[in-house]
């Protein structure tokens, strides 16, 4: 083909694919169906927010009084437990050893306290019995002094020993206490919703990001609301409340008021990201509801609408 003919053939066939390309990229992209639709509210005026599902107890992040290396749990997730029921068992060997030094250290003690005792006994023995002589010019005055002495020196020695075993006692208690204490105890009746630790782990006292085990009462649940600052002046305590399942608008249920935290607090984000700027502050107002009425569990995420007055809505102060 004649080159003079091959360069506006390929200019009209590259123009075309150009037009195409705007053509069909200009066009709208379809939206993608939701896979559930969101629930909408059931009320004329209302206050929407997002809820949380908790235990009646709260959840309890049970810790350890103790920095120590795990030795055994004896609990499950899911296991009801009653209050002082073990939950886990930290290492306890060199606390045991302590305690039977304490132990052998309280008996000598007692025995120190014996022997001042019977030293004791000696002397007013001997102490008596100069006084008993009539004739003073049967014992010398330095004797009766000395006497009267050595009896002092045994009541002081006595009493020196007596409190070493009182100080004894009250090391071997502590020992005692430090080894109850590494045994962590359910601290009320509950299930257990998490376990994170396992024999042979460190656990660490303290204030910890994750939670060694953590443990509720699930025969009531509750719905922790936040109620965003700016719609607080909305809120009627004596409104109806629904919960709406999040993923499912069909399950649902209404909710009981049980009781407000009047403090209003940063509002937690649930991305996940630490560096993320949180400004806005909400009033946490927790309901309870049967929770034989949803499938739910804890730590799930609830939409609720809490019906207002309407004349809140319209701008007049509440009562």
């Amino acid at each position: 083909m004649n080159i003079r003919y091959m360069l506006p053939l390929l200019s009209a066939a590259g123009f075309l694919f150009a037009t195409y390309t705007v053509v069909t990229g200009s066009q709208p992209v379809p939206i993608a169906e939701a896979v559930a639709e969101p629930a909408s509210a059931p009320f004329k005026t209302f206050i929407a927010g997002s809820g949380i599902i908790e235990a009646e107890s709260q959840n309890i992040a049970v810790g350890t009084p103790l920095s120590r290396i795990v030795s055994k749990v004896t609990v499950k997730v899911g296991d009801q437990v009653k209050a002082g029921m073990p939950l886990f068992y930290l290492d306890d060997r060199d606390t045991l050893a302590e305690l039977a030094v304490k132990r052998a250290d309280l008996a000598k003690a007692r025995a120190d306290a014996g022997i001042a005792q019977a030293s004791l006994a000696d002397a007013r023995s001997l102490h008596e019995l100069a006084q008993a002589v009539t004739d003073r010019r049967a014992i010398s005055g330095e004797e009766l002094l000395k006497r009267r002495n050595a009896l002092g020196v045994a009541k002081a020695q006595l009493d020196s020993a007596l409190a070493v075993v009182q100080q004894t006692e009250a090391g071997l208690a502590n020992t005692q206490t430090t080894l109850e204490r590494l045994v962590v105890r359910a601290p009320i009746d509950g299930e257990v919703l998490q376990v994170n630790i396992r024999p042979g782990e460190f656990a660490q006292a303290g204030l910890l990001t994750t939670a060694l085990l953590v443990l509720g009462n699930l025969e009531q649940l509750h719905v922790r609301v936040d109620i965003d600052e700016n719609d607080v002046w909305r809120f009627d305590k004596g409104g109806k409340a629904l919960a709406f399942l999040r993923g499912n608008r069909n399950f649902k249920a209404e909710l009981k008021l049980a009781y407000i935290e009047p403090y209003v607090v940063p509002k937690k984000s649930l991305t996940g990201d630490s560096t993320e700027r949180v400004d806005t502050r909400v009033l946490q107002a927790l309901y309870s509801f049967d929770p034989q009425q949803l499938p739910v569990y804890v730590g799930q995420q609830m939409d609720v609408f809490i019906e207002t007055q309407e004349s809140y809505a319209q701008g007049s102060s509440p009562p």
